[in-house]
């Protein structure tokens, strides 16, 4: 069996830190936290999972710390998470299991990372990242702001997940002035900081300056296919808040250069025509959404959603608009197999049954006149 460090930086996390280490804290063999400047009760919680509590000076640079909280692991490999991420029962219980039964040669375990939920609890983003990675193998973090480990040996990838469960709403403009300040260094930003920067301006509205940086990363020889195709559905948000729809479908349609249709772009063509209420075109990019096959593998953000659920709801609203309601029903039974209980398929389920009846019924009081 091999052991496991534990490896968390941390400030201000009271709210959350004891939840997150309660649910590894029997699986993991050491805990080390760095501390990167708390002022509230965050070290006295640590303190009561483990003696091994370091301070940081915060430099703007997430990798910094986490390298510093890697330096101190003692144990065979390193498991590193967020104050606010946990595992879910089930989910330690696999851990236990991979740690009693991980071949030897592994040097790096691929987990996925759930980030955003449904009002039922289901996973609607994820994506895998490097979670589990042998110590002393000179593994380290690069990049200030969307670190990130570049992976190397033999790689598993295993359906083991974190979910990311936050209480509170981190400093939203902290990204923006570390990407900014980096900007004002001689280094600047290097291709996939980029990136990260584009979305982080678009993610705040700043579109005219996204669409620019967005641009420029796509010119870029380097730039990884998965964050091209994002960056084209992020350019047509731009371009869409611009009132340009024109551009905004054309920067959807531009990923197709980079690699096969994703079903998240597909949806998003289909919401394009959706909302212009072209049903017909809107109805064909939604099926085919539903062909598109998941590559979870290759790294990229995966809504979940886009793979079934959304592309069956919409296709049921796009069949009711033009009539063929037998059709929209039967796509949304098949919004309930992704979603059982859902409440929106509920209610269409409502809808449809009056809906279907008064055609029969209406069918019938015609046969009969004749």
């Amino acid at each position: 069996m091999v052991t496991i460090s534990l490896c968390m930086i941390v400030k201000n996390e009271e709210a959350v830190l004891g939840r997150c280490l309660d649910c590894v804290k029997d699986v993991v063999d050491e805990i080390i936290i760095v501390d990167t400047g708390s002022t509230d009760s965050t070290k006295n919680i640590a303190g009561q999972y483990t003696s091994r509590i370091y301070d940081f000076p915060w430099q703007d640079d997430f990798s910094a710390a986490r390298n510093a909280s890697f330096s101190h692991a003692t144990q065979d490999y390193i498991l590193w998470l967020d104050a606010d991420d946990i595992l879910e029962p089930e989910q330690a219980i696999k851990l236990q299991r991979l740690k009693e039964t991980l071949p030897s040669d592994t040097d790096v375990v691929m987990m996925r990372y759930h980030t955003a939920f449904d009002s039922q609890n289901r996973p609607t983003y994820s994506y895998f990242r490097e979670r589990l990675l042998r110590n002393h193998a000179g593994f380290r973090w690069v990049g200030a702001v969307h670190e990130a480990i570049p992976t190397k040996g033999n790689i598993r990838y295993e359906e083991i997940a974190v979910s990311h469960r936050k209480l509170a709403q981190p400093d939203s403009m902290r990204n923006l002035r570390i990407f900014e300040k980096m900007l004002r260094q001689p280094k600047g930003l290097d291709t996939r900081q980029q990136f990260y920067y584009g979305r982080e301006l678009c993610f705040h509205e700043q579109y005219e300056r996204a669409a620019q940086v967005l641009g420029a990363f796509l010119e870029q020889p380097d730039a990884w296919v998965e964050n091209k195709i994002e960056a084209c559905r992020l350019l047509s948000t731009c371009r869409r808040a611009a009132g340009q729809p024109r551009q905004a479908l054309m920067h959807l349609f531009q990923s197709f250069l980079y690699d096969t249709p994703r079903a998240e772009i597909c949806c998003a063509i289909g919401s394009h025509f959706f909302e212009d209420s072209q049903w017909e075109p809107a109805a064909f990019w939604y099926s085919t959404a539903l062909t598109c096959t998941r590559r979870d593998l290759q790294g990229g953000f995966i809504q979940e959603d886009c793979y079934g659920y959304l592309p069956c709801l919409q296709l049921c609203v796009c069949y009711d608009r033009m009539g063929q309601w037998k059709r929209a029903a039967q796509y949304n039974e098949q919004a309930a197999a992704y979603k059982p209980g859902d409440p929106l398929v509920e209610q269409n389920r409502l809808y449809f049954c009056s809906r279907l009846n008064s055609q029969v019924t209406a069918t019938d009081s015609a046969g009969g006149e004749r």
